[in-house]
C-alpha cells in the first residue's frame, strides 16, 4: 500500500471519534457542519503528509478542535441565532439494538447536555469538550487556543460548573428499563389519564418544546409533574414510530400519516425527568426521511 492509501486506512480509523469531537463542539446547528470540519482535516492532512506527524490521532484532534473553534467564534461574530436557543442536530437510530450496540450508545450525548454546551463561549466549549470528553491535556487545549495551560484548564473548570449546575438528567444505560417507563407514558397519554401520568413524571420535570420556523415562537418550556401532564395529549390520528435519538428513547410522531414531530424522554430512577419535543417542520422531516432508511 503506497503513502496515500496508508494515509487513508488510517484517517477512516478515526474518523468516527473526530466526528465525536466535532458534533459535540458544533451539534446545535446542522450536522453537516460537523462534517466540514472532519474533511477539513483529511485535506490537511493529504498536504501534510505522515512524515512530519508524530501522533497522527492527536494531530486530526487538534485540526479539527481548531475548525470548530473557528466556527464557533464566527457564529458570534454574525451575531445568528443563540445556540442555547434551538435544539441540537438530531442523531437518530433504531431502537432494536443488539447488546453491543446499546453499550456504545450509553456513552452517547443527550440533547440536554447539547444544549447547555450551547450557552458556553467558544473557548469554554472547546476545552470542556476536549478535556472533559476526550482526555486532551490542558497543554494540548491550550495550543489550540492560544492560551496558557492555567487558562485553559480555568475555562474548563468554568465549563464544568456551568454545566454541573445545569442539572443535566443521568439517565442510567438500561435502555430496556428506559422503553418500558415510556411505554407507560404513551399508554396514560393515549387514555389521558392525568394520574397515570403523575405516578410516571418526576415532580420536576421539564417539558421543552422546540418549533424552530414552525409558529410564531422558537421555543416554549413547561416545568412541573402536573403542568406537563395537563399538555401532554396524542393527537387525533396520530401515531409513532419507535427511535433513539442521541442513544435516548425516542418517538417520531405522524399525524394522518404526515411526519407532526418528533419527541425525546430522559429516564431516571424510573420516572422521566426531562421530555424534549421537536416541532421544527424540517427538522422533523428530516428525521422522518431517516426513518424511512431504518428497518420497520
Amino acid at each position: 500500500m503506497d503513502e496515500s492509501g496508508w494515509l487513508a486506512e488510517r484517517f477512516e480509523k478515526e474518523r468516527p471519534r473526530l466526528h465525536a469531537v466535532a458534533y459535540r463542539m458544533l451539534g446545535s446547528v446542522a450536522e453537516a457542519e460537523a462534517e466540514d470540519a472532519v474533511q477539513d482535516a483529511w485535506l490537511r492532512l493529504s498536504r501534510t503528509g505522515a512524515a512530519q506527524i508524530d501522533n497522527l490521532g492527536g494531530w486530526l484532534t487538534t485540526v479539527v478542535a481548531r475548525e470548530c473553534l473557528h466556527q464557533l467564534r464566527s457564529r458570534r461574530h454574525r451575531r445568528e441565532v443563540p445556540l442555547d436557543a434551538q435544539l441540537p442536530e438530531l442523531v437518530i437510530s433504531d431502537p432494536d439494538l443488539g447488546p453491543e450496540q446499546e453499550m456504545l450508545l450509553a456513552d452517547a450525548v443527550g440533547l440536554a447536555l447539547l444544549v447547555v454546551l450551547g450557552r458556553l463561549a467558544p473557548a469554554e466549549r472547546v476545552a470542556f469538550v476536549l478535556h472533559d470528553m476526550f482526555d486532551l491535556p490542558f497543554a494540548e487545549i491550550a495550543e489550540i487556543l492560544g492560551r496558557t495551560p492555567v487558562a485553559a484548564r480555568q475555562l474548563a473548570s468554568r465549563a464544568r460548573r456551568r454545566v454541573h449546575g445545569a442539572a443535566v438528567p443521568d439517565p442510567g444505560p438500561d435502555l430496556a428499563r428506559q422503553r418500558k417507563v415510556v411505554e407507560a407514558f404513551y399508554a396514560a397519554a393515549r387514555k389521558a389519564d392525568f394520574d397515570a401520568l403523575l405516578q410516571i413524571l418526576d415532580p420536576d420535570i421539564v417539558l421543552r418544546t422546540d418549533y424552530g420556523s414552525c409558529g410564531n415562537r422558537s421555543a416554549s418550556v413547561v416545568h412541573g409533574a402536573a403542568a406537563v401532564a395537563e399538555q401532554v395529549r396524542v393527537p387525533r390520528g396520530g401515531r409513532l414510530r419507535r427511535l433513539l435519538v442521541n442513544g435516548a428513547i425516542g418517538a417520531l410522531i405522524t399525524r394522518d400519516e404526515q411526519p407532526y414531530s418528533v419527541m425525546v424522554f430522559s429516564v431516571a430512577d424510573d420516572r422521566i425527568v426531562r421530555v424534549d419535543v421537536i416541532r421544527d417542520t424540517d427538522r422533523v422531516h428530516r428525521v422522518a426521511a431517516t426513518v424511512a432508511g431504518l428497518p420497520v
